[in-house]
């Protein structure tokens, strides 16, 4: 369980020649960054599984999202944005079990850049999220009502 810690400390014990602002000790001490991701989107293929080595599972998929708006003469507009995804272990075995293109998901992870080489010997930039919660979603609709189900699974 979370412990909540309350500081109380007064402004001028905690400046000095090196910290000439409030804002910027807190910045430096106490604020923290943060790198999280939230899509709810459609499988755009299905889930690619790797055995590693080691012996861990690595499972690699795209999902869609969609958005629309406005263009400034009032006309509708809309694009899909897709999203590299990748999950490990248990979670990539479950995404690869029970997912497949067109699956709708929620997830939640984080932003991952890494850098490679490819064959011609070319500098690559690439930008991946690693799921840590993924929903699975489920939907019928008949001419009564709507079942809607959601499954979690965490990392």
């Amino acid at each position: 369980m979370a412990e909540k810690v309350n500081l109380t400390f007064s402004y001028p014990e905690f400046i000095c020649a090196r910290y000439t602002s409030y804002t910027y000790f807190l910045t430096l001490f106490i604020m923290r960054s943060v790198n999280k991701v939230i899509l709810m989107g459609h499988l755009a293929v299905d889930p690619e599984v790797r055995q590693l080595q080691n012996g861990h599972a690595l499972t690699s998929f795209k999902v869609a999202t969609n958005r629309d708006w406005r263009s400034s003469d009032g006309e509708r507009k809309e694009a899909t944005d897709y999203h590299k995804i990748v999950a490990w272990r248990k979670l990539g075995e479950a995404c690869a079990q029970y997912l497949k293109k067109g699956s709708a998901v929620y997830m939640e992870g984080r932003l991952m850049n890494h850098q490679y080489t490819d064959k011609k010997g070319i500098d690559r930039f690439g930008t991946e999220i690693v799921a840590d919660k993924v929903n699975f979603i489920s939907y019928k609709k008949n001419a009564d009502a709507e079942e809607i189900n959601l499954v979690e699974v965490k990392e």
